[in-house]
């Protein structure tokens, strides 16, 4: 049995609007090296006056200790650790009264990775799901017959078209993937940029969660 201890008792950062006043829970996932904090920025931005951001923190500052698209038992205990830690958030969210389709999951980097890979193992119609730089967990060929559907849930997928970390193959996959599972998918390529978030990006996930209250 895996140990799903790793991420446990690890803090949560929350920011935005409280539960009682918030429409949407977003989760929001910290990249590799990076922290909970680090993405406060991030959430400002995002920040419409009805969000709550649930931000939480990976023990050692990562999710998993080697690549996102390595053999998953290279990955394991820590990526079912924060499979389980997720899934603990949306617990949390629908006891405070929010359902599926006020839930939505962002992240960058090795957050986004997380998040996309927990929507499509968990698919229900919540209320989006915004990848910066990231694709769905596993090496090249591995099987997304992922069970559930989306129902037109929004889904953004920006990324550069040169991204050292993330093969642009498997970032065109993941929006595939999402497309066939039903969701609304907006796939954005930049061209050249580096592994970053841009303003056109923002712009989009803005519009995405204003539509979505």
């Amino acid at each position: 049995m895996i140990d799903t201890t790793v991420h446990q008792g690890q803090p949560t950062r929350t920011v935005g609007a409280t539960l009682q006043e918030a429409d949407q829970f977003i989760i929001m996932l910290h990249g590799r090296g990076a922290t909970a904090d680090s993405m406060l920025p991030l959430a400002e931005t995002l920040h419409n006056g009805k969000t709550h951001f649930a931000i939480p923190q990976a023990a050692l500052n990562r999710w998993y200790p080697n690549s996102a698209f390595t053999d998953l038992a290279a990955n394991e205990p820590d990526l079912s650790s924060a499979l389980a830690r997720i899934d603990s958030l949306v617990e949390e969210a629908n006891h405070a009264g929010f359902k599926d389709s006020q839930i939505m999951f962002g992240g960058f980097s090795q957050g986004a990775c997380l998040a996309a890979e927990y929507v499509a193992r968990n698919a229900r119609p919540y209320g989006g799901l915004f990848v910066f730089s990231g694709a769905l967990i596993g090496p090249p060929g591995t099987p997304r017959q992922y069970p559930g559907s989306f129902e037109n849930m929004p889904v953004f997928i920006g990324s550069s078209d040169v991204d050292p970390w993330v093969p642009y193959e498997l970032i065109v996959e993941t929006a595939e993937v999402f497309t066939q599972m039903g969701a609304q998918v907006d796939f954005q390529t930049y061209p050249g940029m580096a592994h970053t978030i841009n303003e056109d990006e923002l712009n989009r996930v803005q519009a995405m969660l204003a539509a979505a209250g």
